[in-house]
Protein backbone atom coordinates (compact mmCIF):
# COMPACT_ATOMS: atom_id res chain seq x y z
CA UNK A 1 0.00 0.00 0.00
CA UNK A 2 1.33 3.22 -1.18
CA UNK A 3 1.24 6.14 1.53
CA UNK A 4 1.28 9.32 0.21
CA UNK A 5 3.55 12.28 2.18
CA UNK A 6 2.02 15.44 2.49
CA UNK A 7 3.38 18.52 4.10
CA UNK A 8 1.11 21.65 5.66
CA UNK A 9 2.63 25.02 4.25
CA UNK A 10 0.59 27.36 5.99
CA UNK A 11 -2.95 27.45 7.74
CA UNK A 12 -6.14 30.15 8.78
CA UNK A 13 -8.31 29.92 11.64
CA UNK A 14 -12.07 30.42 9.51
CA UNK A 15 -14.40 29.55 12.43
CA UNK A 16 -14.49 28.26 15.98
CA UNK A 17 -12.54 24.69 15.68
CA UNK A 18 -12.35 24.81 11.86
CA UNK A 19 -8.96 25.27 10.01
CA UNK A 20 -8.09 26.04 6.40
CA UNK A 21 -5.12 24.28 5.53
CA UNK A 22 -2.55 24.18 2.67
CA UNK A 23 -0.27 21.80 1.29
CA UNK A 24 2.99 21.23 -0.29
CA UNK A 25 0.96 19.99 -4.10
CA UNK A 26 -0.91 23.29 -3.92
CA UNK A 27 -3.98 21.52 -2.45
CA UNK A 28 -5.83 22.85 0.20
CA UNK A 29 -8.77 21.19 2.54
CA UNK A 30 -10.62 23.24 5.42
CA UNK A 31 -11.58 20.90 8.44
CA UNK A 32 -14.00 21.16 11.18
CA UNK A 33 -12.01 19.38 14.24
CA UNK A 34 -14.81 19.19 16.92
CA UNK A 35 -16.19 16.33 16.20
CA UNK A 36 -12.57 14.63 16.93
CA UNK A 37 -11.89 16.63 19.70
CA UNK A 38 -12.04 14.16 22.51
CA UNK A 39 -9.95 11.21 24.56
CA UNK A 40 -6.83 12.53 26.62
CA UNK A 41 -4.85 14.21 24.46
CA UNK A 42 -7.79 16.10 22.34
CA UNK A 43 -10.12 17.31 24.78
CA UNK A 44 -8.09 20.09 25.89
CA UNK A 45 -8.05 21.53 22.21
CA UNK A 46 -12.13 22.34 23.31
CA UNK A 47 -11.21 24.81 24.88
CA UNK A 48 -11.45 27.37 22.05
CA UNK A 49 -9.26 29.73 23.11
CA UNK A 50 -6.32 26.49 23.41
CA UNK A 51 -7.15 25.22 19.94
CA UNK A 52 -6.48 28.82 18.91
CA UNK A 53 -3.01 28.72 19.63
CA UNK A 54 -2.55 26.07 17.04
CA UNK A 55 0.84 26.27 15.27
CA UNK A 56 2.55 24.94 12.03
CA UNK A 57 5.41 23.05 12.69
CA UNK A 58 8.00 23.70 10.06
CA UNK A 59 10.55 20.99 10.14
CA UNK A 60 7.67 18.17 10.66
CA UNK A 61 5.15 19.80 7.95
CA UNK A 62 2.35 19.52 10.45
CA UNK A 63 0.13 21.61 13.16
CA UNK A 64 0.80 21.64 16.63
CA UNK A 65 -0.72 22.27 19.88
CA UNK A 66 0.72 23.33 22.94
CA UNK A 67 0.24 19.84 24.57
CA UNK A 68 1.75 18.05 21.98
CA UNK A 69 -1.27 16.99 20.08
CA UNK A 70 -1.44 17.00 16.44
CA UNK A 71 -2.98 15.12 12.98
CA UNK A 72 -0.80 13.40 10.80
CA UNK A 73 -0.76 15.29 7.32
CA UNK A 74 -1.99 12.81 5.15
CA UNK A 75 -5.24 12.48 6.73
CA UNK A 76 -5.97 16.21 6.71
CA UNK A 77 -5.25 16.59 2.74
CA UNK A 78 -7.29 13.31 2.36
CA UNK A 79 -10.29 14.66 5.03
CA UNK A 80 -12.89 13.99 2.45
CA UNK A 81 -12.27 10.87 1.83
CA UNK A 82 -10.98 9.50 5.30
CA UNK A 83 -12.71 12.35 7.54
CA UNK A 84 -16.54 10.60 8.17
CA UNK A 85 -14.42 7.38 9.53
CA UNK A 86 -11.93 9.56 11.55
CA UNK A 87 -15.03 11.10 13.49
CA UNK A 88 -16.85 8.14 13.93
CA UNK A 89 -13.17 6.47 15.60
CA UNK A 90 -13.27 9.59 17.67
CA UNK A 91 -16.87 8.97 18.89
CA UNK A 92 -15.39 5.70 21.00
CA UNK A 93 -12.76 8.28 22.63
CA UNK A 94 -14.29 9.64 26.04
CA UNK A 95 -14.36 13.58 26.41
CA UNK A 96 -12.02 14.70 29.49
CA UNK A 97 -12.50 17.13 32.00
CA UNK A 98 -10.42 19.47 33.29
CA UNK A 99 -8.83 17.99 36.45
CA UNK A 100 -8.86 20.99 38.84
CA UNK A 101 -5.40 21.64 40.33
Amino acid sequence: MIHDIYIVTDFKIVAPYTLRIWFDDASEQTVNFWPLLRGELFSPLRDVNFFNQVQLDEEAGTLVWPNGADFDPATLHDWDEVGEAMIQMAQSWPVVEKVAA
